[in-house]
């Protein structure tokens, strides 16, 4: 498999924290609020963030993007489905700050996500895409994801329905 390097950024990435939650919840519920990429129609509020973030760092690796102290963006994997025969399977996703996206951050952050899986005994990464998002397909693809397929109308969100695309990349 070849991936192309993402390009270089003037951060730092590091493992999330549970400190960190409160920033992450600023980014997150931006999308929350304002687009469809994700299907979560309530803002969560930092102790939920925090849950999230402490449960997930358990079994799958949480990342940041930092500079000078200040978070503009994250990844993270988590379980793809809750049986054990999907174990090796995870999901990957990354939000970063609207005021810095289009910097390289998101792949930055992203390509750290994917070559950390295989040590963690992770075999295939899966990107589930809210569309139309021609930046989230890119992103994936750049990375090596092909897409499996689409489900249509799956969600409904902001007063209209939205499809889904998974993308997939073998570890």
């Amino acid at each position: 498999m070849t991936r192309r390097r993402a390009e270089k950024t003037d951060g730092r990435i590091r493992g999330a924290a549970t400190g960190d939650a409160e920033r992450l919840c600023a980014i997150y519920n931006y999308y929350v609020a304002n687009t469809v990429i994700t299907f979560e129609e309530q803002a969560v509020p930092a102790p939920e963030m925090g849950r999230r973030i402490a449960d997930g760092t358990t079994s799958y690796p949480w990342l940041v993007w930092e500079h000078d102290g200040t978070i503009a963006g994250y990844a993270y994997a988590a379980a793809w489905r809750p049986r054990s025969a999907y174990r090796f399977a995870v999901e990957t996703t990354v939000y970063i700050s609207p005021e810095r996206a289009g910097q390289g951050i998101g792949a930055a952050l992203y390509e750290e996500l994917i070559e950390r899986l295989p040590a963690c005994g992770f075999h295939c990464a899966i990107g589930s895409i809210a569309l139309p998002n021609p930046a989230s397909v890119a992103l994936h693809e750049k990375f090596g994801f092909t897409k499996l397929g689409e489900l249509k109308e799956i969600g409904w969100k902001l007063d209209r329905w939205v499809d889904v695309g998974y993308w997939q990349l073998l570890l």
